[in-house]
């Protein structure tokens, strides 16, 4: 069992190590900062400039954070503090589902649902009546934006955040709550000043492991978010997210020099960024369930 555990945990190690060397032409012809910060993606004259990809990842990633965030914590606390036993047994499987279902099927439900509805509705009421918010001032709104991505990201992470903040509140001690009530607490009273204050660690880790959820996030994103190579202005215009480009692109015009080494790259900054949430979350987690 201790070998298997560090067969695991060695994975990582492993895929980090393979990214860094397929990585290293490119980052021992450039400097890392160069790559991450050049804003020219030219593979054809040897341009591999990465700040387009990852601004269009944080837009993505902020706007599903955004939307996410507070429906999962109400949810969350409905579930934990509020619902009775059946509703609790009925609402879970479905909010389990959400997480199971594949991408590839949120990203065409999003292509026929959110991408109009941006094109047909929310943009041109933008463009008409908010022409003073720097967030609206797109030119021409196809719907295929960082906002349909931060939307259908949203979707994808708001059963991760609640299955976990559901937990966290949960295991706050039923002493605490009885301590409230002898005091003269109202029930709202003790969920917002008790209970959640001391699960606060725990429920900043259920958001930090969505948001790592989401910027891994690749073939939904892909399929709404436009794919130009340019840094967004508003969350009506295209990006294209750096696991979009990494899917898009991988295994075609290998014959560029460095191109290979630039995506590989892409990929060790992805897994770089998304390892450090993840333990993040995870030492912020075991910090609060500690105290």
């Amino acid at each position: 069992m201790l070998a298997t555990s560090l067969f695991s945990g060695a994975l990582v190690v492993v895929i980090a190590v393979a990214l860094y060397v397929r990585a290293s032409p490119l980052i021992e012809s450039e400097s890392l900062w160069a790559i991450v910060s050049g804003a020219d993606w030219k593979p054809s004259e040897a341009r591999f400039g990465l700040r387009p990809f990852i601004i269009g990842t944080a837009w993505v990633t902020v706007i599903a954070a955004i939307i996410a965030v507070p429906l999962s914590i109400f949810a969350s606390v409905y579930l934990a503090e509020y619902a009775s036993p059946r509703t609790r047994s009925f609402l879970k499987p479905l909010i389990d589902l959400l997480a199971g279902i594949p991408s590839v099927v949120y990203g065409a439900w999003a292509a026929l649902v959110i991408v109009p509805l941006i094109a047909d509705h929310l943009g041109p009421y933008a463009q008409a009546n908010l022409k003073s918010v720097p967030l609206a001032g797109a030119e021409y709104v196809t719907g295929y934006s960082v906002l349909a991505g931060g939307i259908v990201l949203a979707v994808m992470i708001i059963p991760v955040i609640i299955s976990v903040s559901e937990e966290v509140l949960r295991a706050v001690p039923r002493d605490y709550r009885e301590a409230s009530y002898a005091v003269g607490a109202t029930r709202l009273e003790t969920i917002t000043r008790v209970v959640i204050r001391r699960a606060l660690r725990g429920l900043m880790a259920a958001v930090v492991l969505g948001i790592s959820r989401a910027l891994g996030e690749t073939m939904a994103v892909l399929m709404v978010v436009g794919n130009v190579v340019a840094s967004p202005k508003s969350i009506f215009d295209p990006a294209y997210p750096l696991p979009a480009l990494i899917a898009n692109n991988y295994g075609e015009m290998m014959s560029i020099p460095m191109y290979d080494s630039a995506l590989l790259c892409a990929a060790l900054v992805l897994l770089v960024v998304v390892l450090f949430f993840n333990v993040g979350a995870r030492l912020v987690l075991v910090s609060g369930m500690s105290r």
